[in-house]
């Protein structure tokens, strides 16, 4: 697959990073020499240094012969104008946008009805970096906040992750003896231990402070994350540092359709479905922003206060929150207030972070849940990027390691044939099917050795990085649309 990314900050490098290294045929544009320079010397990828607006730079990085564009530069009209420009010549070329005015995103949804049956400028899919991260912020408060969750459509499982503490079953377990514990229908999936990642096996054994990723049902997955030494809590009251835009986004999906004012992006972002009923709290030092705020949402409380100001924590009892989220534009800040209020008896944190770097320290010091930003939209652009059969992408770990959701073709070359047939390698596990989604009577199941694969099959599969060129052989679904 051939793509141009335009745009070398760190979403435009993170996503051309992963791509090179999936042996996709990588262009990648920058306007600013030093970033240029930077991304040259670091990515193996053909990088020019010029603007993306500018259609002869655009073919020079080959745009003629690639299969998409994709626009990352911090400027919203820059991103669309260079989608537009492109389309004017290339109108098959998939398109996708990153973009932050609510305005333009309002538009591509189809809030205004001439527009609903074409895409503006021809840009195919946007994405709204502050919507993806409140998403990410909202599914995690609503599985309370354990640990990092993945939901999948339509089935009943939820892939989630929680770290092992001493003393409890998990302690020590090994592998070949999990199901004689845990006898709800689950499965390890992937274990994080320091700078490692495992695709666990028989032989591994679970030690304290591994972070594991454990496929089961949401019902079941509390009593899963108990044994692991976590114990849940409900999250009725909880703190929000920062009210700008990702911050607003997540009370107005904590406080329920009634808060939702007029224009939101949350109305029309179905998946984005919150529960009213809880005490909302937010924390915002900026005074002008927080009479916005409490004129916005009434049923929230908003206290004017720098959340670094000790005596403040003390006066207000903010140490007696079931949850702080922090979300502000710092993200050492994020990550510095979320520890202290945990040490001060806060039961859960969720931290904002940059990019997976911090966000790996940020657990390893014992954040809860960590949303690295741009990791979400690398993730998001990558699952519009991939094959047709390939409806979403998500990155683990240290982003060395994939959940790929595929749906089976009649032509895939797996069909009819069974798991053991295809002799992954150690690097590839097919954690999840779900079967008959066409026909109205589904069904989820964790697939053992005689599972057959079927057309109509949708599957989750997790690898590691460098391994779509195995996979592609048997799926066949990781080719450009």
């Amino acid at each position: 697959m051939r793509i141009v990314i335009v745009g070398a900050g760190m979403v435009g490098t993170q996503l051309a990073r992963h791509l090179v290294l999936e042996k996709h045929d990588v262009s990648l544009i920058e306007a600013n020499e030093e970033r240029a320079r930077h991304a040259s010397n670091r990515l193996d990828c053909l990088v020019i240094h010029d603007g993306g607006n500018s259609l002869s730079s655009l073919e020079e990085a080959g745009l003629a012969k690639a299969d998409a564009l994709v626009c990352v530069t911090d400027s919203d009209e820059v991103n669309m104008i260079t989608c537009g420009l492109a389309a004017s010549r290339y109108p098959k070329l998939l398109k996708i946008a990153r973009v932050r005015n609510d305005d333009y995103i309002k538009l591509n949804a189809g809030e205004n009805r001439f527009l609903e049956d074409r895409a503006i400028l021809g840009i195919d899919y946007f994405v709204h970096p502050d919507v993806e991260a409140a998403r990410s912020v909202l599914n995690a408060v609503e599985h309370g906040a354990m640990g990092d969750i993945l939901v999948f459509a339509d089935t009943p499982y939820e892939l989630g992750s929680v770290e092992i503490t001493g003393g409890s079953d998990f302690d020590g377990l090994a592998m070949k003896d999990f199901r004689n514990l845990v006898k709800e229908d689950s499965l390890v999936t992937l274990v994080e231990r320091r700078d490692e990642t495992l695709l666990p096996r028989g032989s591994t054994t679970l030690r304290m402070g591994d972070r594991v990723h454990i496929l089961a049902k949401e019902q079941d997955l509390d009593h899963i994350f108990k044994l692991a030494g976590r114990s849940e809590r409900a999250l009725r009251k909880i703190g929000i540092v920062g009210g700008s835009r990702v911050g607003a986004l997540v009370v107005e999906g904590l406080l329920g359709e009634k808060q939702r004012h007029r224009g939101s992006l949350l109305s029309f972002l179905k998946t984005m479905i919150p529960r009213s009923g809880r005490q909302v709290t937010i924390i915002e030092k900026d005074y002008n922003l927080c009479k916005d705020l409490a004129a916005r949402y009434p049923e929230a409380l908003v206290l004017n206060e720098d959340i670094s100001d000790e005596s403040f924590i003390a006066e207000e009892r903010i140490d007696d929150l079931d949850l702080i989220i922090t979300a502000t534009e710092d993200q050492e800040l994020n990550m510095i207030a979320a520890l202290y209020l945990k040490s001060r008896g806060v039961h859960r944190a969720i931290a904002m972070v940059t990019g997976s770097g911090y966000a790996a320290i940020a657990r390893q010091l014992g954040v809860d849940v960590v949303i690295p930003m741009k990791s979400v939209v690398v993730d998001s652009i990558l699952s519009h990027l991939m094959g047709e059969g390939i409806t979403a992408v998500h990155r683990l770990g240290n982003g060395d390691i994939n959940v790929f959701e595929i749906e089976l073709g009649p032509d895939t070359p797996a069909a009819e044939k069974g798991i053991a047939e295809l002799n992954l390698s150690g690097g590839a596990l097919v954690m999840l099917v779900n079967r008959g989604a066409g026909s109205g009577v589904r069904s989820s199941f964790i697939p053992r050795g005689d599972y057959i694969f079927k057309s109509g099959d949708r599957i989750i599969l997790i690898a590691k990085d460098g391994g779509e060129t195995e996979l592609e052989r048997f799926f066949g679904s990781f080719q450009g649309r």
